[in-house]
């Protein structure tokens, strides 16, 4: 490829990215993914994302746009095509058949039944395949597929709201609201991209969190409850399933009889043992591959202890609490020294009014 050729792929990767967006929070246990499709002349006939699991993937969509235009063109799409009969029949079947002459790749797919062999299998068919174009951009949009797919657990964001001397609670408990309309508006969104919020069974007993995006995500994401004692008040408002799906997660030992007491609809989750990882296997296997922690500072910091915790999203007010006593995010880790300590990075600082939004990745 010639320098401008290079240019030219990376913009229309850029759009295929956009595109790829569109399907957030609805997509798992899939990946994000978007395709467009130049003709021969290098113009745009055809462009396509996958919405949700099971509907059809980006490339279709963008080559049934197409249609004879895609005769010896080129397919720009942000991750590898499958070669796999799943929930749709693979992609590189109808890439084949629609006279394509290149195929213009971003990420190669990590899961085991590609893994590079769509790719080998179009190159196979003399079809030219270029790799690596925005790799990094395409790696991040799907982070939270990659990350599932290589641990076996969701990607993990810890969330909360503080004031600015680090507090999330006055000494007599009261928390709302600590950020103003503006920040919270903006968790709501949060909600909207990922599988599943979850809470700790205290964090249902003093605040009866809704926990759902507001209407900004159909479907809203799964409501996980974890509790290791099963003793959650019968009339919290997670247990209306009509807006969305409720889990309750609970260490094996605990009898399911404690939930025959409480309204019908909720899905149970037995773990063999009262651990986040645990939970976060069991979500995995539930097609989840991102979830968002709202929880309070105890199971916060076995969340991270345990590896948990990928991100961080912070709401800071600029209000001053105080309070020796007074509720922080996280407890006691178990640090000795400044050496044993974690690190942030990636960071990025936002203005919500007078809130600020702090995100940054654990190291």
């Amino acid at each position: 490829m010639d320098s401008v050729s290079d240019k030219s792929l990376e913009y229309w990767m850029h759009r295929a990215l956009q595109l790829a967006s569109l399907g957030e929070g609805r997509t798992s246990p899939n990946p994000l993914v978007g395709a467009v499709v130049l003709n021969k002349r290098g113009n745009l006939v055809g462009e396509g994302f996958h919405a949700r699991a099971g509907a059809p993937h980006a490339e279709v969509g963008a080559l049934e746009q197409a249609g004879k235009e895609a005769i010896d063109g080129t397919l720009i799409v942000t991750l590898e095509p499958c070669c796999h009969h799943g929930r749709t029949p693979p992609c590189t079947e109808m890439i084949l058949a629609s006279g394509l002459k290149r195929v213009v790749v971003a990420l190669e797919d990590p899961d085991p039944r590609v893994s590079g062999s769509g790719l080998h299998r179009l190159m196979q068919e003399g079809i030219e395949v270029v790799t690596g174009v925005l790799q990094e951009l395409a790696a991040e949009q799907n982070k939270s597929f990659l990350h599932r797919v290589s641990t076996g657990r969701p990607w993990g964001i810890l969330k909360w709201g503080m004031s600015f001397d680090g507090r999330t609670a006055l000494t007599n408990g009261v928390s709302k609201w600590i950020t103003n309309e503006t920040s919270r508006d903006w968790v709501h969104s949060l909600r909207g991209t990922v599988d599943a919020v979850i809470v700790g069974g205290g964090t249902v007993r003093t605040d009866d969190p809704l926990l759902t995006s507001r209407g900004k995500s159909t479907p809203e994401p799964i409501r996980v409850v974890f509790s290791r004692s099963l003793e959650l008040p019968s009339n919290a408002r997670v247990w209306d399933t009509s807006i969305a799906r409720t889990l309750i997660a609970f260490p094996k030992e605990t009898s399911e009889d404690l939930l025959e007491s409480f309204p019908e609809g909720f899905e149970k989750l037995s773990l063999p043992s009262c651990e986040p990882i645990q939970l976060l296997l069991g979500l995995a296997k539930k097609d989840c591959n991102s979830v968002l922690w709202e929880c309070g500072p105890r199971l916060a910091s076995l969340a991270i202890k345990q590896g948990c915790i990928q991100e961080l999203a912070i709401m800071m007010s600029p209000k001053l609490m105080g309070g020796v006593l007074a509720a922080t995010p996280i407890a006691e880790l178990g640090f000795t020294s400044m050496s044993e300590v974690i690190k942030l990075s990636r960071y990025e600082l936002k203005a919500f009014d007078d809130d600020l939004l702090l995100r940054a990745t654990l190291l």
